[in-house]
């Protein structure tokens, strides 16, 4: 089962959903809005990919955050206090495909995942 994890009014979800769909995969949403961030699979992710690749620092979140809370991400258990804290702070999707776990929307990378 391919799980997508993100936020509904994303582009970059909308566009990872959209590709789904399009492509006859079916899928689950998870939305970090409503239903939060579950920590058992923030961890997993941080394992298999780094806090540094799901930490988004280049969007409006991080850009709101002030210095000081921007400076205490310095590992994972901070990053990942922040992330729980803040979802949109999550780099999206994250998309677990069943084994394999990737963040971000790639067309092409999606298409060999297949």
């Amino acid at each position: 089962m391919i799980i997508l994890y993100g936020i509904p009014n994303c582009d970059t979800v909308k566009k990872a959903r959209a590709w789904l769909t399009a492509h006859g995969l079916n899928h689950e949403f998870h939305d970090f809005k409503k239903v939060g961030v579950p920590a058992d699979r923030l961890a997993a992710w941080e394992a298999a990919l780094g806090w540094q690749t799901l930490l988004n620092r280049k969007g409006t979140t991080w850009r709101k955050l002030d210095l000081q809370e921007q400076s205490a991400a310095v590992d994972a258990i901070s990053a990942q206090a922040l992330m729980r804290s803040q979802p949109s702070l999550i780099k999206r999707p994250v998309v677990e495909w069943g084994g394999r776990t990737t963040v971000g929307f790639d067309p092409v990378a999606w298409a060999a995942e297949l």
